[in-house]
């Protein structure tokens, strides 16, 4: 048989209550509890750290953002899960929508553009359609890829003289393997040429810091049978033989500092840039492209490495 306990009706009320408070608390604190999580992590997903931007934390930051770009456009859009249409162009918005550019609006993109010294991008509004508030613009790179997929309109170099030379900027220690296997387009789609030298007045394809000067002999290469292209921003690119292009076509290679020739590569002599036909087919289609008032181009005035 069982047995109960009567308390006072004053002691069950203050055991009720009692319980009352202590659920209460529980209840609250673990309320304050959840939320404060959900707040940290909310904190971390909307104000954590960019992915760090590429080049030298010391760079200017309008550098680290276009070397990031570059780097995207070129070579990054497969990983990031980047659209990129065949010619190589992507949707402005969709760039600015990586972690990277979180911080980038559209002006400063196109200051970015603009500005750039190497002439690395193009800009291109596609017109609105009917009912859509405003454009929709398009960003490439203009050559350097290793993107399979990207197909760029480059203009096809039929003779020596469309272009006033064409020269590799190098270093010391790769000219050690370049002077026996000759130059690589290791994992890009095209070797990569120059119309001049830094200093020339052109968008240069070699680095400042290049301590060799590869002068190529275009009209005995296209000879041969080699493919030579001129890219939107006048860069020669080809793709060799197999992707490579070989020494034989080497006329004549030279130590940047100084200009001296490197021994027994001296060639017939100083290589003298000639004039491109002022009236060639791709000097005119060139000038269309760089005209065009729908492409917003790099400024040409300066020069450096691509």
């Amino acid at each position: 048989m069982r047995t109960f306990t009567i308390f006072p009706l004053n002691r069950q009320f203050l055991l009720v209550n009692n319980l009352a408070q202590r659920t209460q608390s529980y209840h609250s604190t673990r309320y304050m509890d959840i939320t404060q999580e959900l707040k940290q992590t909310d904190k971390s997903r909307n104000k954590g750290p960019s992915p760090k931007l590429r080049g030298h934390p010391r760079d200017d930051p309008r550098v680290r953002v276009s070397k990031s770009l570059s780097w995207l456009l070129r070579h990054g859009a497969n990983n990031a899960g980047l659209y990129m249409r065949d010619d190589g162009y992507a949707k402005v918005l969709d760039v600015l929508s990586n972690p990277m550019f979180r911080d980038i609006n559209f002006s400063q993109l196109q200051e970015i553009v603009s500005k750039d010294q190497k002439q690395r991008f193009h800009l291109l509004p596609e017109p609105r359609s009917s009912g859509s508030p405003s454009d929709i613009w398009w960003i490439r790179a203009n050559q350097g890829h290793s993107l399979k997929t990207v197909t760029l309109d480059v203009q096809p170099i039929t003779s020596a003289s469309d272009i006033p030379m064409a020269v590799h900027g190098t270093t010391l220690n790769a000219w050690e393997l370049i002077a026996t296997h000759g130059l690589s387009k290791m994992k890009r789609n095209h070797i990569h040429l120059a119309q001049g030298i830094p200093g020339d007045n052109v968008i240069s394809g070699m680095r400042n810091s290049s301590q060799i000067l590869i002068f190529v002999d275009v009209q005995k290469a296209l000879d041969d049978g080699v493919l030579f292209y001129l890219s939107a921003n006048g860069v020669v690119l080809t793709d060799g033989n197999e992707g490579f292009l070989s020494p034989i076509y080497f006329q004549r290679v030279e130590f940047a500092k100084g200009r001296l020739p490197v021994p027994g590569w001296e060639g017939a002599g100083p290589v003298v840039a000639r004039a491109p036909l002022p009236q060639s087919s791709l000097a005119q289609d060139l000038q269309v492209v760089q005209s065009d008032p729908q492409v917003i181009q790099s400024d040409p005035s300066t020069s450096e490495s691509t």
